[in-house]
């Protein structure tokens, strides 16, 4: 079976309220989407911290008692899949270290590119790592003495040594801190409630459901902390101007509902469509979604051309991650058991069928062997983004290129695997012109290779866990300023 990209991360903060657990409970619940493999939260009542982490899904981790003992008036949640770091208990997050700055815990939503390097470097100096995922590392260089300046230098100082996307929610006992990296590859805004309480998020549809006032995005490279006098903001990287936000947040991960840097994703999608439609005039009689990804390019599409728009393909939300386990059988399966065809519809029409992106092309062919063998005249395939050329480095999970479909084969090749009678791509220039922001202003390395952010192309998201087995760049001392951090 073809793996759709899978997410990366959904963090969520609130401070200054009663219910700060219970808010973000509901916060992550509306963030599930960007991961589903672990789960956390994190209070502070001013004193100490209060924490609960499990595997699986936020509603299955979660439940009244547990809440209730989740006791503060400021809390920070982490939903996670494992862009860095094996998918265990030990690795989920927030992650909370007790160090001579007191209790610090902290969320990542990202992945950062000189992580295995970094963390060598801080072995050597005696710090010991209790987990294989690369937000640690932040976690101890927070820790680390400074020579001058307080808190915000430290904070500072920390992100100044790490490299690639990084958008965290920081907590301590008296504040909450967003950060994003100057490149701003991924989300994160703030908002406000009723009652005066400020909330961070990695999109805006948490914000809608605890009825939250969106107040604006963090900036790239910004920090802002927000304690008992309100919200203050440092600027870390004063210098850097290069933006980099990624573009397949609109075509993919971001949920429809929520607005990223003043673009509405459902909006940017059916727009997609309406490109894709001006690109190339397909003559068909039905254009069908592949659920639910491909919902808003199909409307968008059928929009545009006027070719009837319905919804062959029936989801079944209730397939759980069992459905993905590595069975060939069982990999079968769970293609046709996902999504059901309507035969009806498409019999004896000429059908276009659209979908955000191919990324192996298993999943792909399926479709259109379900829809031949319902006897559709002709499938077209339609995709609203360009072809997928290049790993992504900075959080989201493509395969290495030998593994993506349009790396290795020619268009024409595609379409045969596919067995499609037409194969088409949203080209780069209409999906940035569809989201109506400058390119410039963009991160498309997957699609045309310029990395904003330098890389070691050997290293992987599983390098810190191999070299840790072979015991490679492990610390075996303790130096004086390492024997104070010690992670809960």
């Amino acid at each position: 079976m073809e793996r759709y990209p899978r997410h990366y991360c959904g963090v969520f903060g609130i401070f200054g309220h009663p219910n700060a657990a219970e808010l973000t409970y509901y916060g992550l619940y509306q963030l599930q989407h960007r991961g589903q493999e672990s789960a956390g939260i994190v209070t502070s009542d001013g004193r100490q911290f209060h924490s609960h982490k499990g595997m699986g899904l936020v509603s299955s981790i979660f439940n009244g008692g547990v809440l209730h003992g989740l006791i503060g008036h400021s809390a920070i949640g982490h939903t996670r899949y494992s862009t860095t770091g094996a998918s265990t208990i030990q690795n989920a997050q927030p992650l909370i270290v007790d160090c001579a700055r007191g209790k610090i815990a902290i969320a990542h939503n990202g992945n950062l590119t000189n992580a295995a390097e970094l963390r060598e470097e801080l072995e050597a100096r005696g710090s010991i790592f209790q987990t294989t995922v690369d937000s640690e590392i932040i976690v101890h260089l927070l820790a680390q003495p400074t020579r001058v300046g307080g808190h915000e230098s430290a904070l500072v100082d920390a992100l100044r040594h790490v490299q690639g996307a990084f958008s965290l929610v920081i907590l301590t006992e008296h504040e909450l801190i967003g950060v994003r990296d100057p490149h701003g590859f991924r989300p994160l805004s703030l908002g406000q409630l009723a009652s005066g309480a400020y909330v961070l998020a990695s999109e805006t549809c948490a914000f809608d459901l605890i009825h939250a006032r969106f107040i604006r995005d963090i900036e790239p490279g910004e920090i802002v902390i927000i304690d008992s006098q309100g919200v203050r903001s440092v600027q870390a990287f004063p210098e850097h101007d290069r933006r980099a936000f990624c573009i397949f947040e609109y075509v993919y991960f971001a949920r429809p509902d929520s607005n990223l840097a003043g673009r509405n994703v459902y909006k940017a999608r059916v727009e997609m469509g309406r490109q894709l439609a001006r690109e190339f005039q397909v003559e068909a009689d039905l254009v069908v979604p592949v659920p639910d990804s491909g919902n808003c390019a199909a409307l968008g599409y059928s929009l545009e051309s006027g070719i009837d728009f319905e919804m062959a393909f029936v989801r079944n939300h209730y397939i759980g991650r069992s459905f993905l386990q590595p069975s060939q059988f069982i990999r079968d399966f769970s293609v046709r058991v996902k999504l059901n065809l309507i035969a009806e519809l498409v019999r004896d029409k000429r059908v276009v069928i659209v979908d955000d992106s191919i990324v192996r092309g298993t999943t792909s062919k399926a479709r259109v062997t379900s829809l031949k063998e319902a006897g559709a005249k002709e499938v077209h395939v339609l995709v609203s983004c360009p072809p997928h050329l290049n790993p992504c480095v900075y959080g989201i999970d493509f395969p290495e290129r030998s593994k993506l479909m349009a790396a290795n084969h020619s268009l024409d090749e595609i379409r045969q695997f596919l067995n499609a009678d037409s194969l088409h791509y949203l080209s780069l220039d209409g999906m940035v012109a569809a989201i109506g922001k400058p390119k410039e202003s963009f991160c498309l390395a997957c699609y045309d290779g310029n990395y904003p952010v330098p890389f070691n192309s050997l290293t992987d998201k599983h390098i810190i866990e191999r070299r840790r087995a072979r015991g490679v760049g492990l610390g075996t001392g303790l130096d004086a300023e390492a024997r104070h951090q010690r992670l809960l």
